[in-house]
């Protein structure tokens, strides 16, 4: 549901925009509403989870959620739609900490590791259809419906909940540790804001500098402040085991380097190729089903026989093979060259999408399984950030530089728009004074292919360096095959 919807919302912005009478430009706060309130409001939500119980922040989440779908679907303007939005991002927060803290909480052994298989299975299903599913809504319902088709599900999972899950929380919990959160949410607050603006501003801004700069004073402030209090809603004393920060490293690089991709892709399919949104969501296929299948084979045949390093590794490894293979496949610009690289990317993604969640609550606590969910999620989350920010970076510098070289005499602001057009998409609508429309069209499409075979590239160096960190940070030993003897404890709702 949290997936679907940081996702679905793309598809509908257009159609968002006709109804609203909305600008382009603002009507970018629909996606940025989300994305600053959910990655602001991670860590604070899983302080919460263990401060007041997991099951009721998730009760709570849930129902800020479906109550925020509602106001979303209703708005009668932009500005209240930004606003539910940024609400909706908030209640999304709540239930994401307390979903991953109940699991942590409630499932030990193999029965953890199949819990955190199957909801890396769903994460990955959700992630890859959000546009579709977001398309063919749009187009049967209108857009208000990407929205109110979270009213009936939002109820029945509270019902759900209310009915089936068992009340957890950390027993030695005290207050809430507000400065705390203040700093955190503050200095991930702009960097995120930073982050998503950087390629249209310019990182040299004094608007962007000056959102650096605050995140760094925040999370100086933020470390001082955790290193006073007796019961920190972040411990950074896990930060000192090596495995800890192994698994970290690998839930933010498979973030940064593939969960973009099923971003990338489809852009690559519908803009470069040619093909319909539907059509190019059916083409995710050869990753997202290896995403959902490969968790099953990993609880049944392989984490009895090797460590949660080993996983890891190859699962980083994979992707990194996967996207090598894209980058030779993509100058083609023909999809049969990509499926074998999409399918060995979407092993190694089924291989990472429960285990860098399962690794890094191994090492913490149960009863602090609330920050640690905190944790996870913002490091997920932050890394899907920094990643569609960097590699779109690349995408724009690379697609750059081959229209400055093959039309050196055009003017600087002619050259920007025509690079804007090309990484938006546009490759048949770019125009320019002097320049016949097919000629431009075939810059477009070889300057597109060439940027997306850099950004390939960049993402399997940067999945190669994460898989020899993660292989040297990660202890075996801390991380050792699942026992098949573990089940699951049993327990009575209370």
């Amino acid at each position: 549901m949290i997936q679907l919807d940081a996702n679905i919302v793309s598809v509908s912005l257009p159609a968002i925009a006709r109804s609203l009478g909305a600008s382009f430009a603002g009507i970018e706060w629909v996606i940025t509403a989300y994305v600053l309130s959910f990655a602001s409001l991670l860590l604070p939500a899983g302080a919460l989870a263990d401060r007041f119980g997991r099951k009721r922040l998730l009760i709570l989440g849930l129902s800020v959620f479906t109550f925020a779908s509602f106001l979303c679907g209703s708005a009668p303007t932009l500005t209240v739609l930004i606003i539910a939005r940024a609400l909706q991002g908030a209640g999304a927060a709540m239930q994401l900490s307390a979903a991953l803290a109940t699991l942590s909480h409630e499932f030990q052994g193999e029965a953890r590791a199949r819990a955190f298989s199957f909801w890396g299975s769903v994460v990955g299903i959700g992630a890859a259809l959000g546009p579709v599913v977001g398309g063919l809504i749009t187009q049967s319902f209108g857009w208000e419906w990407a929205f109110y088709i979270n009213l009936p599900i939002g109820a029945i999972l509270i019902a759900l909940i209310i009915r089936v899950v068992v009340s957890s929380r950390d027993p030695d919990a005290m207050q809430i540790d507000l400065p705390g959160v203040a700093c955190f949410s503050g200095g991930l607050f702009l960097t995120t804001l930073a982050l998503i603006e950087g390629n249209h501003r310019g990182w040299t801004d004094p608007w962007i500098l000056g959102e650096g700069v605050g995140a760094v004073i925040l999370f100086a402030l933020f470390i001082l402040v955790e290193g006073k209090e007796a019961r920190p809603m972040l411990d950074l004393s896990y930060f000192r085991k090596p495995t800890y920060i192994g698994a970290n490293l690998a839930q933010f690089s498979f973030s940064a380097g593939m969960l973009t991709m099923l971003t990338f892709i489809p852009i690559f399919l519908q803009s470069g190729l040619g093909h319909a949104s539907a059509s190019a969501g059916l083409m995710m296929l050869p990753t997202v089903i290896p995403m959902f299948v490969v968790p099953r084979i990993v609880t049944h045949y392989l984490a009895h026989r090797f460590s949660g390093r080993d996983l890891l590794t190859a699962g980083l490894l994979l992707v990194c093979l996967g996207l090598f293979a894209l980058a030779l496949a993509v100058q083609h610009l023909g999809y049969g060259p990509m499926i074998g690289g999409m399918t060995i990317a979407g092993i190694g993604a089924g291989l990472l999408n429960g285990e860098t969640t399962k690794v890094g609550m191994t090492v913490i606590p149960r009863e602090r399984s609330g920050m640690a969910s905190g944790v996870s999620g913002t490091v997920r989350f932050t890394g899907l950030v920094v990643g569609i920010a960097a590699l779109g970076a690349i995408l724009y510098t690379r697609v750059a530089a081959v229209v400055a070289d093959a039309l050196p005499m055009i003017s600087t602001a002619d050259r920007a728009a025509l690079v804007r057009d090309i990484t938006a998409g546009k490759l048949s609508g770019a125009t320019l004074v002097g320049y016949d429309a097919s000629t431009l069209k075939s810059l477009a499409l070889s300057s597109f292919a060439s940027g997306y075979r850099a950004l390939f590239l960049a993402g399997a160096l940067f999945m190669l360096v994460s898989a020899v960190l993660v292989w040297r940070l990660v202890d075996a030993a801390e991380t050792p095959p699942t026992s098949t003897s573990s089940t699951r404890p049993r327990s009575k709702p209370r």
